[in-house]
């Protein structure tokens, strides 16, 4: 840890604890969160042992999310969707169009690879990683 660092001097100045975040962020968050509660169960409801044709049992859901395992954490972080990007809002100098392009991100990410799902194990990395990817896009001189 660096000594004399203030971490309130990385805020935005222009936003304060009192001040809330764009209303995009909570649209965005809202999608997401209601996106990886279908998907989770869904992956819950594949998971489930089920009998196989030669009378062994299988998983069905091992194949499932392959493209997007380096994203996938050991398990969920605490923080929840919207509080995490109201904190990348909060720390970062993105506006908020990065947020919406991020999610268009993923969006196509998805879209490309059909067999991989957004669940509560990867969301939170695909998120940072999308919203950075398109900072650099769109904000970076």
């Amino acid at each position: 840890m660096l000594v004399g660092c203030d971490h309130n001097d990385l805020r935005r100045p222009e936003l304060s604890d009192a001040e809330p975040a764009p209303r995009v962020l909570a649209i965005l968050s809202f999608v997401l969160e209601k996106l990886v509660a279908r998907n989770d169960q869904l992956v819950v409801g594949l998971s489930e042992e089920m009998p196989a044709a030669d009378g062994l049992t299988s998983r069905n859901s091992a194949g499932l999310g392959k493209r997007l395992n380096a994203f996938h954490g050991v398990r969920a972080p605490a923080i929840s969707i919207a509080k995490y990007l109201e904190r990348i809002y909060k720390f970062t100098n993105c506006s908020p169009s990065c947020f919406v392009v991020g999610f268009v991100y993923i969006d196509r990410v998805v879209h490309r690879n059909p067999d991989s799902l957004v669940v509560s194990l990867n969301v939170h990395r695909l998120l940072v990683t999308s919203v950075m990817v398109a900072s650099k896009m769109l904000d970076d001189v």
